[in-house]
């Protein structure tokens, strides 16, 4: 009879930790996205599209082949004898409108711009997200078109909102062709992330959900929690980098920002925007935002 008992316990608590890291790696791989729809009816609500400036935008809608066999969303807004580009990394859950309030200081700079939609975001294909292992490969993917778009003496930088953030630098370190990158409220590290948000959402402290949580993923989809830390990227980095967050910022502490900044060799630049929570930098500090991404610009050379 202990017997038994022992066997049922033992079982009951192997189950509970196999539920909660499937729990928890789903929360990861799977989260709640907007449609494109829902997002562009939300950017305009927060007044960061104008109907009729967007819809006097010359754009080409473009579908470029993922490596994973899916299908890329993207819209690119050309520039006429120009060779600079940027391209446009939007956050987890949202869509390539949350791109576009940054568009206009780059296109009045005369940069053409590429914005898309990432895997299981979107009208992008896919059914999973990876918090950038992947997400990267998608954007070098974008790269390469818009190489072959504007041709061999392209000038091309990236820009990157939250998880667009921490994509742009994963990619960044992969791609020496780039010469520029902003990240905007991305985490360092995806590891210490997810314990922050496992207790700031779930007030867990049991930080060993995270390893099994991972454990499961690599399974699942094949990546490690592990395997994407942007921090650990910057090593490889000799392109100039400006950090940007809202110094009250408690989604993606603001302190990732600095240990960031503090890492990168070379040439490097940080904002941190006052009065500004996650992805508020630029809406609450229009003025300034403009004035730092203008002077970061000018200093090395682009414009």
């Amino acid at each position: 009879m202990e017997t038994i008992i022992i066997c049922v316990i033992f079982i009951l608590i192997i189950s509970i930790i196999t539920y909660t890291s499937y729990h928890f790696s789903n929360v990861v791989t799977k989260p709640i996205t907007m449609t494109s729809e829902e997002t562009y009816k939300r950017e305009l609500e927060n007044n960061n599209i104008q109907i009729g400036k967007w819809e006097k935008l010359y754009k080409e809608e473009i579908s470029i082949k993922s490596p994973y066999g899916y299908d890329i969303h993207g819209l690119y807004f050309p520039q006429s004898n120009s060779n600079k580009a940027i391209i446009f990394s939007h956050g987890i859950t949202w869509s390539l409108f949350g791109s576009v309030k940054y568009m206009d200081m780059f296109l009045k700079r005369g940069f053409s711009v590429f914005i898309y939609d990432h895997r299981n975001h979107g009208k992008s294909g896919g059914s999973d997200t990876s918090f950038g292992f992947y997400e990267k490969y998608d954007l070098k993917a974008c790269a390469d078109w818009l190489f072959n778009k504007i041709g061999k003496n392209a000038l091309i930088g990236v820009h990157g909102e939250s998880m667009g953030a921490a994509t742009v630098l994963q990619y960044a370190a992969i791609d020496s062709r780039i010469k520029f990158c902003i990240e905007d409220c991305g985490y360092s590290d995806a590891v210490q992330l997810f314990k922050h948000r496992l207790l700031r959402e779930y007030k867990i402290k049991w930080f060993p959900i995270v390893k099994l949580a991972s454990i499961m993923t690599k399974i699942r989809f094949g990546w490690k929690f592990q395997e994407v830390s942007p921090i650990k990227d910057l090593s490889s980095l000799e392109l100039p980098i400006l950090f940007i967050h809202g110094d009250k910022d408690d989604y993606v502490p603001t302190h990732m920002c600095l240990d960031m900044y503090n890492a990168k060799k070379g040439v490097k630049y940080k904002y941190i925007a006052p009065n500004s929570g996650h992805a508020q930098s630029y809406v609450n500090n229009k003025v300034e935002y403009e004035e730092k991404v203008n002077k970061f610009l000018k200093d090395i050379n682009i414009i």
